[in-house]
């Protein structure tokens, strides 16, 4: 029997920053010998946000060689755009037809997105319909596992029983996808929010390492140490979470140094930008080898595709003839 499919999906609503390296593209990338994975670049989920379009282009571009490089190897994966594979709207559309409105109303995302939206014609068709999409890119290539954080286990179970659903009606042709937990990232925003690009606290993996190094020097600390001499609470300083990350060996010594007012936070964060630049490194290297050949990435790109639609297709096929459809 061969290796169990995965599916991993990033929207390219913009750049990507340090807590998807450290999240969703490396672990995808570290299972890249234990499943058969299809990454892809998921634009039209990234339409759900989007209204102006016109930077879509690019951050697919971007995302593109942000996959590659956190370590996605296109001999082993089938790096694609989701676009590019047609068939998987035509699978969402046949999924609609036995999904109730009730269970995407449901959706988390969906209940949390509505509230914020400003027009007053209210949420897109797509945005409710987007677990359905979802669904079709995972189970369009019949995979088995789907990396998630546990903040979206509620998500891909609706996928499950959308799967359920078909299969009872026309026979068992998928089967049912599985959260597959994966390590997320802990890193907060610069400003000890979340890391989000709507809060312009991020380092993106696009930045060069001395941005990199100027954003981690404005980083907030401890607001509770206002003088050098004040002894400071790591537990509450965005700074610290970074060393945990970059730097595990000094947090011990950096925690004791903090309390006791040993090091200030000049020095911390100065510490700190040099041991995340010196680790980030092969990343970096990657990254400026790929961006200087772009018509390389979609070559990449395109060959992704090529191979994912074989399997689309093939899924498509039994699709339609169990549907009756062929």
């Amino acid at each position: 029997m061969g290796k169990k499919r995965l599916v991993s999906g990033v929207r390219p609503n913009g750049l990507l920053h340090i807590g998807h390296l450290g999240g969703m593209l490396t672990n995808t990338a570290n299972l890249q010998d234990q499943y058969e994975c299809y990454p892809f670049i998921a634009d039209w989920h990234a339409l759900t946000d989007a209204i102006d379009t016109s930077n879509l282009p690019e951050y697919t571009l971007q995302v593109a060689i942000d996959w590659l490089s956190a370590g996605i190897d296109p001999e082993k994966s089938k790096l694609f755009v989701q676009s590019h594979v047609p068939e998987h709207a035509e699978l969402s559309t046949l999924l609609a037809m036995v999904t109730p409105v009730s269970w995407l109303e449901r959706c988390p995302t969906y209940k949390d997105k509505v509230q914020n939206i400003e027009q007053r014609e209210g949420p897109s068709t797509g945005l409710l319909e987007y677990p359905v999409l979802m669904t079709s890119d995972v189970i369009i290539y019949k995979a088995e596992a789907v990396p998630v954080g546990t903040d979206q286990v509620a998500h891909l179970e609706i996928s499950r029983e959308i799967v359920r659903r078909f299969n009872h009606r026309f026979g068992n042709v998928f089967p049912e996808p599985h959260p597959l937990l994966t390590e997320a990232s802990a890193l907060p925003g610069l400003d000890g929010r979340k890391m989000s690009k709507s809060y312009n606290n991020t380092i993106e993996l696009s930045d060069p390492p001395e941005t990199a190094q100027k954003k981690i020097m404005q980083m907030l600390t401890d607001p509770g140490r206002v003088r050098r001499t004040d002894r400071g609470n790591p537990d509450v300083c965005p700074v610290f979470a970074y060393h945990k990350t970059y730097n595990s060996d000094e947090v011990p010594q950096i925690d004791q140094d903090c309390r006791s007012a040993s090091i200030g936070c000049v020095d911390c964060k100065r510490n700190l930008g040099n041991k995340l630049i010196a680790k980030l490194t092969p990343f970096y290297e990657k990254r400026a080898k790929w961006a200087s050949k772009p018509n390389d990435v979609r070559e990449v790109l395109a060959d992704g595709a090529s191979r994912a639609r074989k399997v689309a297709q093939e899924t498509m096929a039994e699709v339609r003839s169990a549907m009756n459809l062929a």
